[in-house]
């Protein structure tokens, strides 16, 4: 057992860099406003999205069939994944500028994220045990920072050129794995398994102790990247609502995604007491609440419109990292990180059909507050799968 002000230093590292190599992840939608003038477009924001949830999807397919996180050294993996990512997340910038090679950068860049929030959270459930629920709230909380993160550097950026934002966000990827590797060291775990293990895949459908939470973690992706993904657009409706106003966008982008930072980490404290089940019940139930009230908050103040987006991005991604702690707690020592960069595989791929039906809908229906019911399957399924978690 390693002593508390170690665990301390050494979740602090794991944590910054879990923000510095997810920062890659909405870099691409930050820049957006710049780029659809140039591109000509303005039908980039799903597939700029789903690009990544995509490469994403693939990476821990393979990540996980290979059972390379548990067949490596987690944190050499880490490092040498966020080097690609943050690799590919720029190359764009030095070819022809169009679409076609910045959704295949944003491709790419997904496919070697796989390597990075997963792992991390193997590396959490090897080493901090013993808090592990809180340890979770910390890393998924700095992986949403890091989500929101792009569009702080635009909001206050100003005039920003988008290749500055695009170098800046890779070179603070790249020092979050060089710091893990310098002062982390993983567990090793002895590795006897196949060199494909197929087995793992087909064990996500077989009733086991961490089925409630990897289902519940399904169905509130189909909410969380899509609510994330659309909600400058939602702004943007309250703004065409409220001219009189001066709202800058990027910035209340940025501060509701981060709302779900405070979400992870205080469901984390929370869950040292209550358990990670009821935390994750509780947050379902307000993220839901939430989706049921937008058509009423749109028409309402700005504090209280501000508010309430704090509050929904506070409970959308707050039980995340509980549905983790209860699957990592749950799953075989030497199966686990190909079992979490699995569950995480399906989950993302359920963003990619949210986000395409969202984006479907804005394009025939048009954007209002009614339109956002369509996440509500999330929370609710996710309540109706966390029944009886304990």
């Amino acid at each position: 057992m390693l002593p508390s002000a170690r665990i301390n230093r050494q979740l602090l590292v794991v944590v910054f860099a879990q923000f510095a190599g997810t920062s890659l992840w909405f870099a691409g939608n930050a820049i957006l406003p710049e780029l659809q003038p140039l591109l000509k477009s303005s039908g980039l924001v799903s597939w700029i999205t789903s690009a990544v949830q995509i490469g994403f999807i693939s990476g821990t397919l393979l990540y996980a069939l290979f059972a390379i996180p548990d067949r490596f050294r987690s944190t050499y993996v880490f490092l040498v994944s966020v080097a690609l990512a943050a690799s590919v997340n720029v190359v764009w910038l030095f070819l022809p500028l169009n679409a076609e090679t910045i959704v295949a950068s944003r491709f790419m860049t997904g496919f070697f994220l796989a390597g990075v929030y997963p792992v991390g959270m193997k590396i959490a459930a090897d080493r901090f045990t013993s808090v592990l629920g809180r340890a979770m709230g910390f890393l998924v909380g700095a992986l949403v920072l890091g989500t929101a993160f792009p569009y702080l550097i635009r909001g206050l950026g100003g005039n920003l050129p988008y290749h500055t934002l695009m170098l800046s966000v890779s070179a603070l990827a790249v020092s979050g794995g060089v710091l893990l590797v310098a002062f982390v060291p993983a567990n090793t775990i002895p590795f006897g398994g196949s060199f494909f293990r197929y087995q793992t895949l087909l064990s996500l459908g077989k009733p086991s102790a961490y089925r409630p939470a990897m289902l519940g973690y399904f169905v509130h992706m189909w909410e969380l990247y899509t609510f994330w993904a659309f909600l400058p657009i939602l702004i943007r409706y309250y703004e065409q609502h409220h001219p009189e106003l001066a709202i800058s966008n990027p910035l209340w982008t940025f501060g509701a995604i981060a709302a779900g930072a405070i979400g992870c980490v205080g469901g984390g404290y929370v869950a040292l007491r209550v358990g990670s089940a009821r935390v994750a019940r509780f947050l379902l139930l307000v993220s839901g609440l939430c989706i049921m009230l937008v058509p009423l908050f749109v028409a309402v103040p700005p504090l209280l419109f501000g508010l309430f987006l704090l509050v929904w991005g506070a409970s959308a991604a707050g039980d995340s990292p509980q549905f983790s702690t209860l699957v990592a707690s749950r799953a075989a020592g030497d199966n686990r990180g190909s079992i979490l960069t699995l569950v995480t595989c399906f989950g993302f791929l359920l963003t990619v059909l949210s986000i395409q039906l969202m984006a479907w809908l804005v394009a025939h229906v048009g954007v209002s507050g009614w339109l956002f019911y369509i996440l509500l399957p999330g929370p609710l399924v996710g309540l109706l799968a966390m029944r009886k978690a304990g």
